[in-house]
């Protein structure tokens, strides 16, 4: 579930860039031809100190969430454009969720340079969000969790995806809009035996103030509009897949 701590300012009419935009010329199949990225990835090519070993904050930021005590929203531009880590955002580009009535944003009004966009609620199905919330994607997932957290692929390729989108080898940095996806996402890969040494959950977005924020949501003509077309983005091709015979 994602978490908030201040409440941005809305109220402006919404539109956005339609996600068509996005599918024109901008994007192009890569690896087995299930999922799509856009091309705006920038170029990692140093590695400077070694990482802090992951580390819970204190209090509910680690305790509920699961979020990084060393390396958050207060200090990740200091650890961007490594070339041994991958960034991936857990959010969607717009969030059936209703996260405006607990002081988020539905909508990806941003994102941290370097960061890609790769949908959690595509992974597995989201079940703990906050009731005022309500429900967020119920379509198509790459994995399937019970009730007591068990998870089921639902594709024969499920599992190769998260290798070339989340690869063993390299440290994976996660952030979301509030934190929840992020540290989801950690336990999930962790469940299916990557390293949790590796991983860390960064925090929410909608905390960030740093220098490297990449700016989706703007005003022209008096409406809010989202650019979509700067979202670095893995979508997930469902009909390409080959379900698991249950």
């Amino acid at each position: 579930m994602e978490k908030v701590k201040k409440k941005p300012n809305f109220g402006i009419i919404v539109a956005f860039t339609s996600l068509l935009v996005i599918a024109c010329g901008v994007t192009w199949t890569i690896t087995s031809g299930h999922y799509r990225q856009q091309t705006n990835k920038p170029d990692n090519t140093s590695v400077s100190a070694s990482l802090p070993t992951p580390e819970l904050s204190e209090g509910l930021r680690g305790q509920q969430f699961g979020i990084d005590k060393n390396i958050n929203e207060e200090t990740i531009d200091k650890y961007l454009g490594r070339n041994d880590t991958v960034y991936r955002d857990m959010r969607m580009l717009k969030d059936p969720g209703n996260y405006e009535a607990i002081g988020g944003d539905s909508y990806l009004s941003g994102f941290v340079n370097g960061f890609e966009v790769v949908p959690y609620p595509y992974i597995v199905n989201v079940s703990n969000l906050p009731a005022e919330v309500g429900n967020t994607y119920t379509g198509k997932t790459l994995f399937t969790a019970d009730r007591e957290g068990n998870l089921t692929a639902n594709y024969e390729e499920s599992l190769q995806i998260l290798e070339d989108l989340f690869p063993r080898n390299k440290n994976i940095f996660l952030m979301c809009g509030g934190a929840g996806y992020a540290g989801d996402m950690k336990k999930l890969l962790v469940k299916l035996g990557w390293d949790a040494n590796k991983i860390y959950n960064v925090g929410g977005y909608w905390y960030y103030e740093g220098g490297n924020a990449v700016i989706v949501k703007t005003t022209r003509d008096g409406e809010t509009v989202y650019d979509f077309w700067k979202v670095p983005y893995h979508d997930i091709d469902f009909t390409t897949l080959h379900e698991v015979k249950k």
